[in-house]
């Protein structure tokens, strides 16, 4: 066995390159001053009351919330009924190269998504992870991000801590791994 790290990480170091930082002028968001928040998992859209804890929980930050809705989420909101609050923005999904721009720019990521955890800890922005368990404990462990369940009190003081002040150690790959598999190749 050869551990070559995570593609992930490769793909999210050239998307940072060709990001593009229009998407950031046409909300009219400035860098670090925004939430980021992503739910689209069935524990959370399928629940009524879950889905309510966490939309409480976006309306009760008193920091500008952008929010790309999921196809699912989306007939979720319409359904229970709720109505954003003008800090709240929902914003119809965007392409991978948008949200990586609005990912490395947001000054906190709230998500559902296990993915997102992993590319919030490798940008270095904390994450809010809307789910009682994670896949990526590492992240928890050093202290970029925080499992808080659905709970909006819990929500908001995790969206609302300081920075991490702790190292970001390599985690799952340094965006290399996909040279390490041709070389691994090479070598067989």
């Amino acid at each position: 066995m050869i551990l070559v790290g995570d593609v992930m990480a490769d793909v999210l170091r050239l998307a940072v390159d060709r990001a593009d930082p229009e998407i950031l002028r046409r909300l009219q968001v400035e860098p670090s001053s925004y939430a980021l928040a992503t739910v689209h998992r069935a524990e959370n859209t399928d629940n009524s009351a879950r889905l309510l804890d966490i939309l409480t929980g976006l309306s009760a930050l008193r920091m500008q919330v952008i929010f790309p809705v999921h196809p699912r989420t989306s007939r979720a909101i319409t359904t229970v009924g709720w109505k954003p609050p003008d800090h709240v923005k929902l914003i119809e999904p965007v392409g991978y190269l948008d949200m990586v721009t609005l990912m490395r720019n947001a000054r906190v990521i709230l998500t559902d998504s296990g993915g997102v955890q992993k590319e919030a800890y490798w940008l270095g922005i904390p994450c809010v992870t809307l789910r009682d368990e994670t896949e990526w404990i590492e992240t928890v462990t050093f202290g970029w991000n925080v499992l808080v369940g659905t709970e909006p009190g819990r929500i908001v003081a995790a969206a609302n801590r300081p920075l991490p002040t702790t190292p970001r150690p390599t985690l799952y790959g340094d965006g290399f791994a996909a040279e390490r598999c041709v070389a691994a190749l090479e070598r067989s």
